[in-house]
């Protein structure tokens, strides 16, 4: 089960802070609370007059030269003035994620003003379904068909040597602007532009791709400044998206950098001063205004990230970018808009089946989750495993194991408009690859200080393809290999540091009375917020929730559940009124009855226009008094799981007998137990009052719930129903739930729509007979019949989704809802 639960909590204690210290922030905070922005600055080791200025004031900050770089960027910009005196031909090389792609589009943009786009300028994007991330001798051959002489990479390119070696033996040269891991040696290029060649401690030492590309177009500005037509500064917009899409951290220039393309990119909220229309369009269809982070990291980056996911192909975004063909840039951000709503549901689905397929794995041997299936999306396998990463505590790779249609051509194709028929790239490549052995391609990503990197690395000889950071990696491996990898990786990490789960961390203690505008003016001034400077979590004591309710997020059909919110009103005892705030990913059942305690984060809806908080976690209060019976959790068993061991072991046995073998310990008459997996808090809660009532304890012992389709499920009730009819037979309603592993809600939904199918039904002698009318006018319309199965498939798909969360849902959080539930009962 996910360790979330388990999680220790942390809360900052007061600091006595000096009154010249004081003083400096609050002239940056007049009429606010700034000692709590001072609080948090001192945290963050923010403790002396030039860095709390530099930090909170981008306007004093001195950012860094492009040739802080050394030798290596004077080359790159000599490479680039030759390029430019001889009007070569050059070529960007992308990747396909929001870094990559905003760098692309950076230097299209910067490049652009010294060559002449499509003719001796193009770009070229792998295509994330079928490429890798890096150079390619496929890419590189369209590229030198184009009669290129210069490549320059951008975010990517450091470890492809031998692709380098290849361009080289082309005659075309190699700029590598990127962030990733350094190679052994130096390879055969113009240029390695990288800052993780320079100090830790350097101010440009964590720049992004797209940050490092902007370094570049900087160093050719101030070389040839009489040459561009547009401001450098208009590229910043580009650069904040794919700084803070990253999630690098946000010190030295990255945070300056970040600054000042946040207070660009807020212009491009106004369609009248707005640069870049399709960032116009793109804001306005995710209901930003663009002078958040969080505009980016919840908004922006991740719609641009979805076009890749879900296409491959992120040549459009680029395009989306830097085009001023305000008809063309809506249709492309509407196209991006429905990749993301593509991506969500995608990335839901694989959740739920990474999820069903943890409960068969003994997570108390397994240091390292791996997992692979034909059928998951490579797309979204990255934010699937970071998501586990985290509720499990673990380092997590995801893997797709399809062996069908992975040839294909990269998207670069399209970008450098090459005139090869798809079908002749396609015959090349297939005799390319006829030998190959099958690959598996996905995602990895690390949890609690573990360096992934290092981690998979050490098992090179496994894989195809590597690259990636401490944190996150992408990979391929043979299929054949996946066993003894996976093998190999849990071993090696049971002799790294222990997998313990870090406390959660409270950076301020505070009312509900003193949440709202100034509280949050008075956070904003550490804005941009990421990595090295979270979002600061404010700890409420002995508040309470009111005016709960739950909310489905469905798909952009209306249909299938996705996701679920809670919304509330919190109070204390500092205010009559509450406070509005959500709760993501839970249901209002778990929402606590009486006093706890609680973290949030403090934001500002700009759709709502309402300042909210959005719940992290919630615990008893600690000074709550708690009855023995509430204190003892021992009485309600966790058994989910052992239902399914019993029925693996040898023949098939019948309940009666898994009951048997669950029951050694303790005794039955001292236990009750739970079969059916509830669909929601309230049924869960009848038990708990009954066990509490008979003094027993309370088995939650259902199996997994059924993964069944809707589409299945009908057609399977349709055939009852034919039976039934033909048979004269009748079948009590037990009957049919057991059979079709479905609610009393879905079987009503079922049966009408079995009447409008043109069956009628009659309930009698404690039975169900279903008979089959002839007469059409019995039967609905083909539409009416449609929307009753699509009813009933929504309703299916909902029942499913809480069965899900239901198997899952960690047994810290069973007790707690079971205390709140029999308080006063015991």
């Amino acid at each position: 089960m996910p360790v979330s639960d388990a999680v220790s909590w942390h809360v900052h204690p007061i600091a006595s802070l000096p009154d010249w210290f004081l003083q400096a922030v609050d002239r940056y905070a007049p009429n606010l609370p700034g000692h709590y922005a001072a609080q948090l600055l001192w945290q963050r080791g923010i403790r002396d007059l030039e860095t709390l200025t530099g930090f909170l004031d981008a306007n004093a900050y001195q950012p860094a030269s492009p040739f802080a770089f050394g030798e290596e960027m004077r080359w790159a910009v000599d490479r680039l003035r030759q390029a430019y005196s001889n009007q070569e031909t050059i070529a960007i090389w992308g990747d396909f994620d929001a870094d990559g792609v905003t760098a692309t589009a950076v230097l299209w943009d910067g490049l652009g003003q010294f060559f002449t786009p499509q003719q001796t300028l193009f770009y070229y994007i792998p295509n994330r379904l079928i490429e890798s991330h890096g150079l390619s001798q496929q890419g590189i051959d369209l590229l030198h068909a184009k009669r290129c002489r210069l490549i320059v990479t951008c975010d990517t390119g450091s470890t492809n040597l031998a692709e380098i070696e290849y361009a080289h033996s082309l005659g075309i040269d190699v700029i590598v602007t990127d962030h990733h891991t350094l190679p052994d040696a130096r390879p055969p290029i113009a240029a390695m532009i990288n800052p993780r060649n320079l100090p830790a401690d350097h101010p440009l030492a964590n720049l992004s791709g797209v940050a490092v590309a902007y370094k570049l177009v900087e160093a050719l500005y101030e070389t040839l400044p009489a040459v561009p037509q547009q401001p450098l500064e208009s590229l910043l917009d580009l650069v904040a998206i794919g700084l803070i899409a990253d999630l690098v951290e946000l010190k030295g220039d990255c945070r300056y950098l970040a600054q000042r393309g946040i207070a660009q990119l807020q212009k491009q909220s106004d369609p009248l001063i707005a640069t870049r229309p399709g960032l116009s369009r793109l804001l306005a269809l995710c209901k930003r205004s663009g002078d958040r982070p969080t505009d980016i990291s919840f908004g922006l980056g991740p719609r641009i990230n979805a076009v890749s996911r879900i296409q491959g192909d992120a040549h459009f975004c680029v395009e989306l970018l830097t085009s001023h063909d305000v008809a063309l840039c809506n249709h492309l951000a509407e196209a991006t808009e429905l990749a993301n709503t593509r991506r969500k549901a995608l990335q839901k689905d694989v959740m739920q089946q990474v999820k069903a397929r943890l409960t068969q794995l003994d997570l108390s041997t397994t240091s390292v989750i791996v997992l692979a299936d034909e059928q998951w999306q490579v797309g979204v396998l990255g934010l699937v495993a970071g998501q586990i990463a985290q509720d499990y505590g673990r380092p997590t790779i995801l893997l797709n194991t399809e062996l069908e249609g992975r040839q294909g051509v990269g998207s670069g194709e399209q970008a450098v408009r090459s005139q090869e028929s798809e079908s002749t790239q396609n015959s090349k490549l297939r005799t390319q690859n006829s030998f190959a052995p099958p690959l598996a391609r996905g995602s990895a990503r690390s949890v609690n200080q573990i360096d992934l990197y290092k981690l998979v690395k050490d098992q090179a000889h496994l894989l195809h393809r590597f690259g990636g950071h401490p944190y996150a990696a992408g990979l391929s491996l043979p299929v054949e290999n996946i066993p003894l990898f996976t093998e190999a990786l849990n071993q090696q990490a049971r002799q790294m540091a222990a997998l313990a789960r870090p406390a959660l961390q409270a950076d301020l203690t505070v009312t509900v009375a003193e949440l709202g505008k100034e509280l949050f003016q008075t956070l904003k001034l550490l804005e941009p917020c990421g990595m090295g400077n979270p979002v600061p979590k404010l700890f409420l004591q002995n508040c309470w929730f009111e005016h709960v309710s739950n909310k489905n997020i469905k798909d952009w059909k209306g249909g299938k559940v996705r996701y679920i919110k809670t919304e509330f009103a919190l109070r204390d005892d500092s205010t009559q009124k509450g406070f509005p705030g959500l709760w993501w990913e839970h249901y209002q059942d778990e929402v606590p009855k009486g006093r706890c305690d609680a973290i949030a984060e403090l934001d500002f809806n700009a759709y709502q226009k309402r300042y909210e908080i959005r719940l992290i976690a919630v615990r008893p209060c600690e000074t709550a008094a708690a009855t023995p019976r509430q204190a003892d959790h021992a009485w309600i068993l966790d058994w989910r799981g052992l239902h399914d061991t019993a029925t693996k072991m040898g023949e098939p046995q019948r309940r009666g007998d898994v009951e048997n073998a669950l029951l050694s310990d303790p005794p039955h008459p001292t236990t009750l137990i739970l079969h059916q997996c509830p669909t929601s808090w309230a049924e869960l809660q009848v038990w708990f009052r009954r066990a509490v009532q008979e003094q027993r304890s309370l088995a939650i012992a259902y199996a997994a719930p059924s993964l069944t389709t809707p589409q299945a499920i009908w057609q399977q009730l349709v055939g009852i129903a034919k039976y039934l009819s033909r048979t004269g037979q009748t079948a009590t309603r037990i009957q049919l739930l057991d059979k079709l592993g479905i609610s009393d809600r879905s079987l009503k939904l079922g049966f009408q729509t079995l009447e409008s199918l043109g069956f009628t039904l009659r309930y009698t002698n404690n039975a169900f007979q279903i008979t089959w009318q002839e007469q059409p006018s019995h039967a609905g319309s083909d539409l009416e019949l449609a929307a009753a199965v699509e009813q009933f498939a929504i309703a299916i798909n909902e029942e499913q989704f809480r069965r899900q969360y239901f198997y899952q849902v960690p047994l810290a959080t069973i007790q707690a809802i079971a205390a709140q539930t029999t308080s006063g009962e015991a």
